[in-house]
């Protein structure tokens, strides 16, 4: 069996989030990915304390499409240095699973 991910990025707007999700799954990089948002975000960026609105994605693929998932959203991502993380996917229905599998070939 393969192994699944859950892979999340932020970005600051909707539009942009949309992008990159529907880009991701067309390039089959990722089975689906989510916009969620608007959010509320504080962070520290140059040694300063900042807030802001912010959308996040989130993607379902499999551990060998996540190289290349991860050089699309940094490629295409409108921050010069985005968030980009992973999580195992533990348990699923097997049929799932194997739609994610289906959907990035």
């Amino acid at each position: 069996m393969a192994d699944f991910l859950i892979v999340i990025t932020t970005v600051d707007n909707q539009d942009a989030a949309r992008k990159l999700s529907r880009s991701a799954v067309e390039a089959s990089l990722a089975a689906s990915g989510q916009v969620t948002g608007p959010i509320e975000t504080t962070y520290r960026h140059l040694g300063e304390v900042s807030e802001g609105t912010e959308y996040q994605v989130t993607f379902r693929t499999t551990g060998d499409r996540l190289a290349a998932l991860e050089k699309h959203l940094v490629d295409n991502h409108p921050y010069d240095s985005p968030e980009v993380i992973a999580f195992t996917i533990d348990a699923g229905r097997a049929d799932y699973l194997d739609w994610i599998t289906r959907a990035t070939r």
